[in-house]
């Protein structure tokens, strides 16, 4: 008997990733529909999520526990890389593209917001999208 590896795949990586973008950018344009006590960490934690299911579209196998440490990991970098504040990077965060990407001011609770994005993606993951073939 063949063990079958559990595996995510990569059409619904890539649908979680897209949909998770929308509504994070949703959430920004249209702050009205997101609860005012939340702030903007709605965005944060969907920016975390968006980060775990792209990295579970290349990492396919890897199991969700690690998935999550991962993206935590890239989280928490790009957040500290905040306190760094040279001209030139600076300059990238200036932009649109490298603000979404890069952010700008380090805050402690965003690191909270990324944590519950990633527990729920990692649960979403668990239960929907890492199967067995």
């Amino acid at each position: 008997m063949f063990l079958v590896k559990p595996e995510r795949r990569r059409l619904l990586q890539v649908g979680a990733t897209v949909a998770v973008i929308a509504l994070g950018l949703a959430s920004r344009a249209y702050p009205s529909f997101v609860p005012e006590v939340l702030g903007k960490y709605p965005g944060d934690a969907l920016w975390a999520m968006m980060i775990f299911f792209a990295l579970g579209m290349v990492a396919t196998r890897l199991l969700t526990w690690k998935l999550a440490a991962w993206a935590l990991l890239i989280c928490f970098a790009v957040e500290f890389s905040q306190l760094y504040q040279a001209p030139w990077i600076n300059a990238i965060r200036a932009h649109t593209l490298g603000h979404l990407v890069l952010g700008s001011f380090f805050g402690w609770l965003d690191l909270i917001a990324y944590t519950v994005g990633i527990a729920i993606a990692a649960l979403v993951d668990k239960l929907l999208l890492f199967t067995r073939r």
